[in-house]
C-alpha cells in the first residue's frame, strides 16, 4: 500500500471534499518530505456572484487543500499504512491558521493556477506549509512543464518569467482530527 508520492493519484481519492469544494483538478510534482505542486482551474459556480473574480479566501482554500490536506493526508496513510478511504473514515481536516497573505494578483473564470508548497513543519498530524500561487500561462502543458521540476526550484520558486504571482501564503496550518473527538 505503499506510494511514492501523489502523482497519478486524482484529488478527490484524497480529498474528503464534496465536488463543489474540491478547489484543486491534478498533481504536478510532489516530495513528500519538501513540498508539492498543484493546479486548478475556477468554474463557473466558483466566481458566481463574486463579478467573475476568483475570491482571495478561495485562493487560500484551494492552496490548504493543495498542500496541508494533501500532503498530510498522504503522510498519514503512509503512517497508517491504510487506504485514503479509510483516513476519510477516521480523520476530518481542519483549518487552523494562517499567517501572513499578500495578494499580488487576481484570478479569474479558467485562469488555470498552480499552488505550490513547501512544508515547514509536520507532526501529530499537524502541518504548516508556506508558498505561493501563480497564474499560469494560457496553454501551458503543466506535467510535461512539471517533469524537469526540482527540488531546489521548489525551495526558490523557480518558475519562468511568464508565469504571474498571484499571492505569497505563510505558515498555512492544518490539522486531521479524529471523528470521534467531535
Amino acid at each position: 500500500m505503499k506510494m511514492i508520492n501523489l502523482l497519478g493519484t486524482a484529488p478527490k481519492e484524497v480529498l474528503s471534499h464534496g465536488p463543489t469544494k474540491l478547489l484543486l483538478n491534478k498533481y504536478h510534482w510532489h516530495v513528500p518530505e519538501l513540498g508539492i505542486v498543484a493546479s486548478y482551474t475556477p468554474k463557473a459556480r466558483d466566481v458566481k456572484d463574486h463579478f467573475g473574480i476568483f475570491r482571495g479566501v478561495d485562493q487560500v482554500e484551494a492552496f490548504a487543500q493543495a498542500t496541508i490536506v494533501s500532503c498530510g493526508a498522504f503522510s498519514e496513510r503512509q503512517k497508517q499504512d491504510c487506504t485514503f478511504e479509510r483516513l476519510k473514515e477516521i480523520f476530518i481536516p481542519v483549518f487552523v491558521g494562517i499567517g501572513e497573505v499578500k495578494f499580488h494578483n487576481y484570478l479569474e473564470k479558467g485562469d488555470t493556477f498552480v499552488s505550490i508548497g513547501k512544508i515547514t513543519f509536520y507532526k501529530f498530524r499537524q502541518m504548516i506549509c508556506d508558498g505561493r500561487i501563480y497564474k499560469v500561462p494560457k496553454g501551458l502543458d503543466l506535467d510535461g512543464y512539471f517533469k524537469k521540476f526540482t527540488e531546489d526550484r521548489l525551495v526558490n520558486y523557480n518558475l519562468g518569467n511568464d508565469f504571474t504571482l498571484v499571492a505569497e501564503l505563510q505558515d498555512v496550518t492544518g490539522r486531521a482530527i479524529k471523528k470521534e473527538r467531535l
